[in-house]
């Protein structure tokens, strides 16, 4: 009887990562502040509360959670273009009661809305998982344009419009130059394009304010590369590879 060999095959070593790396590179928090989330008792890995800074995980393994939400990887983020319809408020929760965004689209945990819309306003909104993604199109740094179709009550002037682009002034604070792009314009209304890069709350609302305009509708259609499109409202879909790699600038 031949004698059999037995080949023994070295064990694969598990791949360990630093939980701080880890948190750091699929959420919002820095190295940094991962550590000062340990330190105060708000991390756990496997239900497991962590307590040494220096502990290290299995990605591919274990699960963790920090401040009771768990860390997605790098391949279970989630990014979704949503067409907001008016009366839902862009927020996870409401303490009104009030219908939000979130219900529109798939109940997955750590999923929010980038940035916001009010109340009224129609039209384009992303939601995603990915804190560095979020980062990117909300703060103020990065100038992430984002477009509106407005109609508003009134003649908007060639004065006004050049006012708009210069910029206005808002609570004491001029905004920054816009693009506007009168479609149609009569005494009774002026229908409108205008992109603006900043954020502050109900800023096109009190822009047109500013100039005695009184805003009759508001959608957003684009955010970046991102176009509203098509989408029917209360709708929503993926955003494709060669939209998310467009936020992916420095």
């Amino acid at each position: 009887m031949r004698n059999s060999i037995k080949v023994l095959q070295p064990k694969q070593p598990q791949l360990q990562m630093r939980i701080n790396k880890y948190i750091a590179a699929n959420s919002k928090y820095s190295r940094r502040k991962a550590d000062e989330l340990i330190e105060q008792q708000k991390v756990r890995v496997n239900g497991k509360l962590v307590k040494d800074l220096g502990t290290t995980i299995d990605p591919e393994k274990d699960e963790v959670m920090v401040n009771g939400h768990k860390i997605h990887k790098s391949n279970d983020l989630i990014y979704l273009a949503l067409n907001k319809p008016a009366g839902y408020v862009t927020t996870r929760k409401d303490e009104k009661g009030r219908p939000t965004v979130m219900d529109l689209v798939p109940k997955i945990a750590n999923l929010k809305p980038v940035g916001r819309l009010d109340f009224e306003t129609e039209g384009l909104i992303l939601i995603s998982n990915d804190g560095d993604f979020i980062n990117k199109i909300t703060h103020p740094k990065f100038e992430c344009e984002k477009e509106y179709f407005v109609i508003v009550k009134g003649l908007v002037t060639t004065a006004e419009k050049a006012k708009l682009e210069r910029g206005v002034k808002v609570e004491g604070k001029y905004t920054s130059p816009s693009k506007v792009n009168i479609i149609t314009a009569d005494e009774t209304k002026t229908t409108l394009t205008i992109k603006i890069h900043e954020g502050r709350n109900r800023q096109i609302r009190k822009m047109f304010a500013v100039l005695k305009h009184y805003v009759k509708y508001l959608k957003r259609i684009s955010i970046g590369e991102t176009q509203l499109g098509t989408l029917k409202k209360g709708g929503y879909r993926k955003l494709t590879k060669e939209e998310i790699d467009a936020y992916k600038f420095d």
